[in-house]
């Protein structure tokens, strides 16, 4: 190891020189208490470095000790139900260290070494295997079975096999390669985080991430492996929209990132997500969750390296064929960290000061997401959904962090501020929100939903467009001056607004709604519309539409569970008997006058 000395500190910027022979992202110990630290520029034997961890009390002449290796996380058994900070530090074994104050220069491994885990192998002796095969599984828990695989880099034959309980640090099989070395393979990988993890194939996502929230399954759907982002100003709700998706996303794994996001949020999910039920499985929902708590009161370098020990944690799982869920939250705090280290390397800054290749680590962190076809014998498939916040100063959209985010993503829920005061949650933008994957899950919808869900996902979505359209006009001279029709029309809107879109995501008969439970809401709303015109047509009068008993149910509808389905039909029922059909007494008062 390669040692040098420190010659300026400037905030959690070192510069360090003597460190001739060290590398771009290499991992350095820094000062006598060995704070970790990575190097992000070199110029001759001078180093500068970020140090993830308080610099004060560095000075110049410290010890700088470099590993000549880059900033890696350790994958095997043990990561799932685990909390670590962003250098994958288990923040419980630090708390039994030192309190709930972590002191500077500690440090743990991410994996437990005296954990045993009982290894089942899935070959023998004799089989030759590649990068990326299954030669045996773990249990982890009770919900996920953690399959333990060949380093990408290896092939060769296996020429033992170790069943039995073992150590993730343990030989559990031995593999001569092709050119004749062995090479003893444990339960555990070490990965560097900014080298994405290899695959073979990367395949097309069409198949939905369902989360249960209706603005976002039906309107602006996102695909498994696809990558969406969910700005707005403070208080709109990006953190509780991200919580609902860990909670109730159909994806197996889920890897939650806290990144510079406020203590008392990060509390929040600590606390919640161990009391949460995995509606999927019936076990806590912590067994199939890994959490990266970096909260902003943490040395601000360190939220660069726990979006990249998120995403490279996230992509192991999905190189076992898991879809996994991945929640970054919020990457304007990285971008606000990359820019303070940007300026006290003394880099030309770019937008708003921001460094001229945000754009380019926004880029790379993204593009880390997607379905593939992983390294193996077995055609795995698996993916890695991003999800990441963006939380633009004054909610403003055109500034570069959202800016540059919106050139690599496909899916943008605009979160206003506006609607949030209205009490209207989620407070997703449908405007102005979008999705690009819209022509990727229809087949999905029409073989899995109904054939005509996104003809009435696309004609409910018309109606809230003109809907916007003639809300001017009823500001100046009122409801009374559009045509009967027209008031139908924003009868159905705010049908739509109210019955469809709103979401409460404390109650537990609606903070979860499936495909068919929103097919069929969506149904009935549109079936009110089409049958209120009919009657209007033979003459009915619209304060009896409007004030038509059956609004009631289609209010309520939403708190309907999927195996109420059946109340959906009895609701249809109701509107062709209220509005068209049934006995004339039974529609006497629908037809009774009034002013149309």
């Amino acid at each position: 190891m390669e040692q040098g000395r420190i010659i300026k500190v400037a905030g959690p910027l070192v510069v360090a020189e003597g460190l001739v022979e060290s590398k771009m992202y290499d991992l350095v110990r820094v000062g006598d208490e060995g704070l970790m630290g990575e190097i992000i520029e070199m110029r001759g034997d001078r180093a500068s470095i970020q140090v993830y961890e308080e610099t004060e009390g560095l000075g110049p002449g410290d010890p700088v000790v470099s590993t000549g290796a880059p900033l890696s996380v350790e994958l095997g058994p043990g990561m799932l139900e685990q909390v670590y900070d962003g250098v994958q530090r288990p923040l419980d074994v630090l708390q039994a260290q030192a309190g709930a104050f972590i002191a500077r220069g500690l440090s743990a491994p991410a994996l437990d070494r005296k954990r045993l885990w009982a290894f089942e192998p899935r070959v023998k002796a004799g089989d030759a295997v590649a990068g990326g095969d299954v030669i045996g599984v773990v249990q982890e828990n009770v919900v996920i079975e953690h399959r333990i695989m060949v380093p990408p880099h290896l092939a060769g034959e296996i020429v033992e096999v170790r069943e039995g309980e073992h150590t993730v640090t343990d030989t559990v099989a031995r593999l001569r390669a092709v050119d004749g070395t062995v090479h003893d393979l444990t339960m555990m990988q070490v990965w560097p985080v900014r080298v994405p993890r290899p695959y073979r194939e990367k395949l097309s996502a069409f198949e939905p991430l369902v989360t249960g929230t209706r603005v976002i399954d039906t309107f602006f759907p996102v695909v498994k492996g696809g990558v969406a982002c969910i700005p707005g100003p403070f208080g709109a709700g990006k953190t509780v929209t991200q919580h609902q998706i860990a909670k109730w996303s159909n994806a197996e794994i889920v890897v939650f990132i806290g990144c510079g996001e406020r203590g008392n949020e990060m509390t929040d999910v600590l606390m919640e997500f161990p009391e949460l039920t995995d509606p999927y499985s019936g076990q806590p929902l912590m067994k199939r969750t890994v959490l990266v708590a970096n909260t902003s009161n943490m040395p601000v370098a360190a939220r660069e390296a726990s979006v990249y020990t998120g995403i490279t944690m996230a992509e192991y799982f999905r190189d076992m064929g898991y879809n996994v869920v991945l929640q970054a939250d919020s990457t304007s705090r990285w971008a606000e960290a990359m820019r303070e280290i940007s300026g006290r390397l003394e880099e030309m800054p770019g937008d708003e000061g921001f460094p001229a290749y945000l754009g380019t680590r926004l880029a790379s962190f993204y593009e880390r997401a997607g379905k593939v076809r992983s390294l193996g014998s077995d055609e795995r498939e698996g993916s890695v959904t991003v999800v990441g916040s963006v939380s633009p100063p004054g909610g403003d959209l055109s500034e570069p962090v959202v800016q540059n985010t919106l050139r690599v993503v496909k899916v943008f829920w605009a979160l206003q501020d506006q609607l949030a005061f209205q009490r209207h949650f989620p407070a997703i933008d449908w405007l102005t929100s979008y999705s690009l994957y819209l022509d990727k899950v229809t087949p999905f919808w029409a073989e899995r939903v109904s054939p005509e869900f996104r003809a009435r996902r696309d004609e409910a979505m018309a109606i809230l467009q003109r809907e916007a359209e003639l809300a001017e006009i009823v500001r100046l001279v009122g409801v009374e001056a559009l045509s009967p029709e027209e008031r139908v029309l924003m009868e159905t809107a705010k049908s739509i607004r109210e019955d469809f879109l709103q979401q409460n995501a404390f109650r537990d008969d609606d903070q979860f709604s499936s495909l068919a439970e929103q097919d069929a809401l969506l149904r009935v709303i549109l079936l009110f519309r089409d049958k209120a015109l009919e009657a209007l047509s033979r003459g009915a009068a619209l304060d009896a539409i409007f004030s038509a008993p059956v609004r009631e149910r289609i209010a309520r509808a939403k708190y309907l569970s999927a195996e109420d389905l059946a109340e959906f039909d009895a609701i249809a029922s109701e509107i062709e008997t209220q509005l068209v059909g049934g006995e004339e007494e039974d529609r006497a008062s629908v037809y009774a006058g009034g002013e149309r």
